[in-house]
């Protein structure tokens, strides 16, 4: 029998760089907790992206009713508003069966509108994007990122030079209305999920050291575990390697391998950089909101009991 709240707790967010330890502390939590968990990490959504994306193991799956992942094709287009609305009906569903909610993931901005609403900005142009790609082509994407700095710095410092699809997003946004996208994000103008249930923003963390270390072990971990085979596998499946969701991170690096860029030692070292840069721009976007409460990630999975530390400690 499983336990249950004493009354029905707010909607849990778990927060976090990667390799810190979101997903082990997400399901004994739910378990404590009667909840469910609905992912927000933009690529578990994704079908066969389970090494790169972290995804949580057949087992860990098995412990407590997940939600979000496995349900999209790598070619299949998706974005934040797409999310969001399956989010809130997924999120609707487990409350009316009176359970809790447990959101755990990577993808920040995806969290940020699901919780806050989301911004009305300029849609898709396919003009301004081709041309985009034609510069990221032929100057590389260092330049795109050079010239965001210029018209929106805020953006620029969270969006990495390799990060393209979302460079191009932020470019696009400003080339169509001439106001950045970060100055956009601060009008929200659809209903967010802090407005319809109450919510609990738990921040992970460890000493950076110990999370570096974390990351380089993880990155040893996927490559054991298969990650080049599992590229491999999506390629020869017909998976284009141009694709979104495989020009994230660690799917970009082991692809530019395979495509002769540079050898397996290099993008080992490569995917242990930029995962460390990314955890690094994960931290700077989460020490921006003060409505997260922080706890150390391996004191929390030291106590019995997570969820009375965190209600004490929180003061929730």
């Amino acid at each position: 029998m499983q336990p249950t709240s004493p009354t029905p707790s707010p909607i849990i967010a778990i927060l976090g760089p990667t390799a810190v330890g979101k997903t082990s502390i997400a399901i004994r939590l739910a378990k404590e907790l009667n909840a469910e968990i609905v992912n927000y990490d933009s690529v578990q959504l994704y079908q066969y992206l389970n090494i790169g994306s972290a995804k949580p193991t057949p087992q860990e799956l098995a412990e407590v009713p997940h939600h979000l992942i496995d349900i999209l094709e790598p070619d299949e287009p998706n974005d934040v508003a797409r999310y969001i609305r399956l989010a809130l009906l997924t999120i609707r569903r487990i409350r009316n069966k009176g359970k809790n909610v447990v959101l755990v993931g990577g993808t920040n901005m995806y969290l940020y509108s699901l919780l806050n609403g989301l911004t009305q900005c300029p849609g898709q142009n396919a003009a301004i994007r081709h041309t985009l790609k034609l510069i990221g082509l032929h100057y590389g994407n260092k330049s795109l990122h050079e010239y965001l700095q210029k018209i929106d710095p805020v953006s620029a410092r969270r969006i990495h030079e390799n990060d393209l699809t979302r460079l191009m997003r932020a470019i696009e946004v400003f080339a169509q209305s001439g106001i950045p996208l970060s100055s956009w994000h601060k009008t929200q103008t659809t209903t967010g999920l802090a407005t319809l249930y109450p919510v609990l923003k738990i921040g992970l963390m460890r000493p950076i050291p110990e999370l570096y270390e974390r990351i380089n072990t993880r990155v040893h971990e996927m490559m054991a575990a298969g990650f080049l085979n599992e590229v491999q596998g999506l390629l020869q499946k017909g998976y284009a390697p141009t694709l979104n969701a495989l020009q994230t991170l660690g799917y970009r690096h082991i692809i530019q391998h395979l495509q002769g860029e540079y050898g397996l030692t290099e993008c080992i070292e490569y995917m242990k950089r930029d995962h460390r840069h990314y955890a690094r721009r994960q931290l700077i976007w989460m020490r921006a909101d003060a409505g997260i409460s922080w706890f150390n990630a391996g004191e929390l999975s030291s106590q019995k009991a997570i969820w009375p530390y965190i209600h004490t400690r929180s003061g929730s």
